[in-house]
C-alpha cells in the first residue's frame, strides 16, 4: 500500500526540534575544516620555528652520541638521561601540540558553536545491532563519504604528483649534497607540496561543511503529524486547553453571579444587556461587579430580583458601559455624569423605602 503523502518529510525542522538535536550532539560538522586548520597550523609552526626544532634536536642527538662511549649503564643514570630526553623533546614539540590542539578545538567551534553534552558517550547497545551497521555500511551517507575520501585521494595524488614532477630533474644533484642540503630540499618540496595541499583542502573544506549544513537540515525535517504532535507537546492538546478555558469561564460567571447581590443598581438594556454596579462610601468611582448579555444579563437580572437589587432602565448607558467597561472596572470619567444620576435616584427610592 503506496504511504500517505502526509507522512512525507516535507516540513522544516522546528526550533524545539534543532535545539533537542544540539542537546544531544547532533550538529552540522565537517571532518574536513579541523583537518585543514590543523595541517595549516603544523605548517606555520614548522615554517616559522622549523629551524629551531632541528637545531634543538640537532644538539640532543648529538649530545647522545658524544657521550655514547662514557654512558654509564646503570638504572639511575638511564633514567635520568631518557628523562632529561623526554622533557627537552617535549619542551621542542610543546608549540606545535598548542597549535594542533587549539586549532583542532578551534575548527569545531568554528561549526557549531561551544558544545558540551555527553549524548554522544552514553553507550548505545543499539549501535552493536550488526544489521543495522550493515545498512549504515551501504547507506546513502557512507557512499557520500567514501566518494569525498576518493576524490580528495585523487587531488591530493594529483597535486603531489605535479609539485614532484616539477623537481624530479634535482634528484641526481642531491648525491653532490650534504646531508643539511638534502634535507633543505626535502623540507622546500614538502612545504611546497603541504601548501598547494591546504589550498585544495581548504576549498574542500567549504564545499564538505556547506554540504553537512544541507543534510543535517534535511535529516531533521519532520512530517505534518511529527509538527502536529509537537505542537501539542509545547502548547497543549487544544481539546483540554478549550476544555480549561471552559472551567475557568464558568467560574468566573459563577464568581460574578456571587457578586450580584451585592450591587447597588443593575443598569438594563432592558431584555438583552445587564451591567450590575456597585458604590460604596471610600470608592472614588462606580465599580463594575458583573455584567452579560442574553441569557447571562436574565440570570443577572433574576438574581437581582431576587436580593431587591433595584433594576433602572438605560439603553444608551447600557450599550455604551457594556462596550467600554470589563468586570472590575472603575466606571469611564465620561460616563460619571450619567451613572451619578441613576445612582442618585436610586438613593432616593431607597430613602422614600426607609422613610
Amino acid at each position: 500500500m503506496a504511504s500517505d503523502s502526509s507522512q512525507d518529510k516535507t516540513e522544516q525542522p522546528t526550533g524545539k526540534k534543532l535545539a533537542d538535536a544540539r542537546n544531544k550532539g547532533n550538529v552540522p560538522q565537517s571532518r574536513e575544516v579541523p583537518s585543514v586548520l590543523i595541517l595549516s597550523g603544523g605548517m606555520g609552526v614548522l615554517f616559522f620555528g622549523g629551524s629551531w626544532m632541528l637545531d634543538r634536536l640537532t644538539a640532543i642527538m648529538r649530545g647522545i652520541y658524544q657521550g655514547a662511549g662514557t654512558l654509564d649503564v646503570a638504572p639511575e643514570t638511564m633514567h635520568t638521561l631518557f628523562w632529561d630526553l623526554f622533557t627537552k623533546s617535549v619542551v621542542i614539540l610543546i608549540p606545535l601540540m598548542l597549535v594542533v590542539m587549539t586549532l583542532g578545538v578551534v575548527g569545531n567551534v568554528a561549526q557549531f558553536g561551544f558544545l558540551i553534552t555527553g549524548e554522544k558517550l552514553t553507550p548505545n547497545l543499539a549501535k552493536l545491532n550488526p544489521i543495522s551497521g550493515i545498512k549504515k555500511l551501504f547507506s546513502l551517507r557512507s557512499l557520500v563519504e567514501l566518494a569525498k575520501s576518493i576524490i580528495k585521494l585523487i587531488i591530493i595524488g594529483m597535486v603531489s604528483y605535479l609539485v614532484i614532477r616539477r623537481y624530479l630533474d634535482h634528484i641526481p644533484g642531491l648525491m653532490q649534497l650534504s646531508v643539511g642540503g638534502i634535507i633543505s630540499f626535502i623540507g622546500q618540496v614538502s612545504f611546497q607540496l603541504c601548501l598547494y595541499t591546504c589550498m585544495i583542502l581548504f576549498l574542500m573544506a567549504i564545499v564538505d561543511f556547506s554540504y553537512s549544513k544541507w543534510q543535517h537540515h534535511h535529516d531533521l525535517k519532520m512530517t505534518k503529524q511529527e509538527v502536529k504532535d509537537e505542537h501539542k507537546q509545547s502548547e497543549g492538546d487544544p481539546a483540554v486547553k478549550a476544555r480549561i478555558r471552559s472551567v475557568q469561564r464558568e467560574m468566573a460567571r459563577r464568581r460574578m453571579m456571587e457578586a450580584v447581590p451585592e450591587a447597588t443598581v443593575v443598569i438594563t438594556n432592558p431584555t438583552h444587556l445587564a451591567i450590575a454596579i456597585k458604590y460604596e462610601d471610600g470608592m472614588h468611582a462606580p465599580q463594575v461587579i458583573a455584567k452579560g448579555a442574553g441569557y447571562v444579563a436574565q440570570k443577572i437580572k433574576a438574581i437581582a430580583a431576587e436580593n431587591d437589587v433595584p433594576q433602572v432602565e438605560n439603553k444608551p448607558l447600557a450599550r455604551a458601559m457594556f462596550k467600554s467597561t470589563e468586570i472590575g472596572d472603575f466606571i469611564p470619567a465620561e460616563l460619571y455624569r450619567a451613572v451619578a444620576e441613576i445612582l442618585a435616584y436610586v438613593y432616593r427610592l431607597k430613602g422614600m423605602a426607609t422613610g
